[in-house]
C-alpha cells in the first residue's frame, strides 16, 4: 500500500492466517494511518489509501471515537489519536517498569523474611508471577516466574481482586467455576467476596496452606497513580512461619506492607487518588 506524498510504506506485518478477523486488521490499520499525520478528512480518499469502502471507513471512524481510541481534530478538522491510546501504552510501560523496579524490593524483603518474594499481576482470572526473588535457603514453593495462579484461590489474587470495584470482580468472574485448590479455597462469588471483604480490611491477604500443602504466604497490592490495583507481591515459605502467633509473623506483615507501599509510591500512588472500590 502506497500514500500519497509520503511513498511506499514497508510492510512488516506477520502474514494473514486463518484466525485474523479482518475488521480488527482494518481498525488497527486505520490507527496507524492517523497516528502517521493523517486526518481522514477526505473521506474517499482515506478509504483507497486503505483499501476499504467507505462505509466501512466511517463505521471503524465512529467506533475508534466512541472508544477513546481517537478524537475530532478541533484545529483543522478530520482526527487525531486519542488519549485512549495513551492510556494503552502507559499500562504498557507500567506492567514493564514495575518488573525492573520491583527487584531490589523484592531481593531486600526476600533477604530480611527469609523467604521467597514475588511480583505478580493479574491476566484474565489468574495471577502471572513476573519476578521471583529468593533468599539464600532450601526452597519449599513451587511458584516460579512465568507461573499461572488462579486469582480466586491465591493471596496475590486475593489482594488484587479486593481492590477492585464489586461490579468489575462479579463481571470477570460470571460464569467461573471456582475450581477448589483446597477445602479453604472459595467456591461461590459470596464466599468469595466474604474472603476480599476480610482481606482488604486487613489490608493483607494470608494463606496458610490454603494454595500448598505445608505453604504458608502473605500478600499486599501494589496501587498505581489512579488507585487502581496493578500488581500484588507477596512471600511464602514454611508454614510455620505464617502461623498468627509465630515469631515471624509480624516481622513478615510489617515486611509485605511496607514493600507494597513503596513499590506503590514508585509506581505514582498516592492516597489522595485512590478509588472507592
Amino acid at each position: 500500500m502506497s500514500i500519497a506524498g509520503a511513498g511506499p510504506i514497508q510492510d512488516d506485518t506477520p502474514a494473514k492466517t486463518a484466525y485474523d478477523v479482518p475488521p480488527v486488521t482494518r481498525a488497527f490499520a486505520l490507527l496507524r494511518y492517523i497516528a502517521e499525520g493523517h486526518r481522514c478528512r477526505n473521506m474517499s480518499r482515506a478509504a483507497s489509501e486503505l483499501s476499504i469502502n467507505r462505509t466501512t471507513l466511517i463505521r471503524l471512524l465512529h467506533t475508534l471515537e466512541r472508544e477513546k481510541m481517537i478524537e475530532q481534530d478541533a484545529q483543522g478538522g478530520g482526527y487525531i489519536l486519542s488519549f485512549g491510546v495513551l492510556e494503552l501504552a502507559s499500562h504498557l510501560l507500567a506492567s514493564r517498569d514495575i518488573v525492573r523496579v520491583s527487584r531490589p524490593l523484592l531481593s531486600r524483603l526476600a533477604a530480611e523474611t527469609g523467604l521467597s518474594a514475588h511480583l505478580g499481576v493479574l491476566s484474565g482470572t489468574d495471577v502471572i508471577i513476573l519476578a521471583r526473588e529468593t533468599p539464600d535457603v532450601q526452597l519449599v514453593s513451587n511458584i516460579r516466574e512465568g507461573s499461572r495462579l488462579p486469582a480466586h484461590a491465591t493471596v496475590m489474587g486475593r489482594m488484587i481482586l479486593s481492590h477492585m470495584p464489586r461490579e468489575n470482580v462479579q463481571a470477570l468472574l460470571e460464569g467461573h467455576d471456582f475450581p477448589a485448590i483446597t477445602d479453604q479455597t472459595p467456591t461461590t462469588m459470596d464466599s468469595l467476596f466474604s474472603q476480599l471483604r476480610q482481606d482488604r480490611e486487613a489490608g493483607l491477604a494470608w494463606s496458610v496452606a490454603f494454595f500448598e500443602e505445608g505453604i504458608g504466604s502473605c500478600a499486599g497490592v501494589v496501587l498505581g497513580m489512579d488507585g487502581r490495583p496493578l500488581a500484588a507481591i507477596s512471600v511464602s515459605g514454611a508454614q510455620s512461619a505464617f502461623d498468627a502467633g509465630s515469631d515471624k509473623h509480624e516481622a513478615i506483615a510489617q515486611g509485605v506492607r511496607q514493600t507494597a507501599e513503596r513499590l506503590s509510591a514508585i509506581m505514582g500512588y498516592t492516597a489522595a487518588g485512590e478509588l472507592a472500590g
